[in-house]
């Protein structure tokens, strides 16, 4: 627990950084990548790393809430690629799972939960007991309104969902009866865009990654192409609102160009 002292100093530099941030521009769509459950939970000392996928979806709605208060209504979460789905070892992957359907997907079903979800992966590589609860989950938030969606990625990979949309595309078309060439010479970046996962959302401003790694681990590959990146030092269940103003801070502060 933090000491009065600390805390008291830490919550001056809160409203110090929040202050900083009044009338500047800040991000309309943040994505985060969760990454370093494990590794705090070593740090922390705990026996079994995993509890820190634990602590890690408990974290998520602490942090949705500062998304809140900061007048961020977009949030795309990094919960697990199709590579973890397939590569770590089954009872981890089972823990992580259960965490996702427990701690994510539950509280979502509050009336007092704001946040409208929407899933972007691959749902067949999914247990049928998470499936269940995300698409539960899903249903149940549609008709809250749109201010505030929560796009979670789960099962996920950034190369096999441009290459699905591409795909789609091309079924689309035909279906329409459409020769290849034809295709070819009317094919826009906004037509594969349209079918992502994410079609019809807007791609994200700033993307955050936690745990120190610098690297985007096919996530957003597409939609993050313009986006600002932003990489943090401490592990995702130990990353504090100083870290995410901070974030915030270091994206009012560039002047963005958009690739022009």
């Amino acid at each position: 627990m933090m000491q009065p002292i600390r805390r008291l100093a830490y919550e001056l530099y809160a409203r110090r950084l929040r202050a900083q941030l009044t009338h500047q521009p800040l991000p309309r769509h943040v994505a985060m990548v969760m990454d370093g459950n494990r590794r705090w939970a070593r740090q922390m000392g705990f026996d079994d790393p995993g509890l820190g996928h634990r602590y890690g979806a408990e974290h998520i709605h602490e942090v949705l809430g500062w998304c809140a208060e900061m007048g961020i209504r977009h949030v795309t979460l990094f919960l697990a690629s199709v590579d973890n789905m397939r590569k770590r070892a089954s009872d981890e992957v089972e823990h992580l799972m259960r965490m996702v359907e427990e701690v994510v997907a539950e509280p979502l079903l509050r009336p007092a939960n704001p946040w409208q979800l929407h899933l972007a992966g691959r749902a067949d590589v999914l247990p049928d007991s998470t499936r269940h609860a995300l698409k539960l989950a899903e249903d149940a938030t549609r008709e809250r309104g749109a201010d505030c969606h929560l796009t979670v990625a789960i099962g996920y990979d950034g190369r096999e969902e441009i290459v699905g949309a591409v795909r789609a595309l091309l079924a689309d078309e035909a279906s329409a009866g459409a020769a290849l060439d034809d295709v070819a010479q009317r094919l826009t970046a906004d037509a594969i865009a349209a079918r992502l996962y994410t079609g019809g959302q807007p791609d994200p401003d700033l993307v955050i990654r936690t745990s120190g790694e610098r690297r985007m681990s096919g996530f957003l590959l597409w939609q993050a192409a313009y986006s600002e990146l932003y990489f943090c030092d401490v592990y995702w269940p130990g990353f504090r609102k100083i870290d995410f103003l901070r974030a915030l801070r270091s994206y009012a502060a560039r002047g963005r160009r958009l690739g022009a």
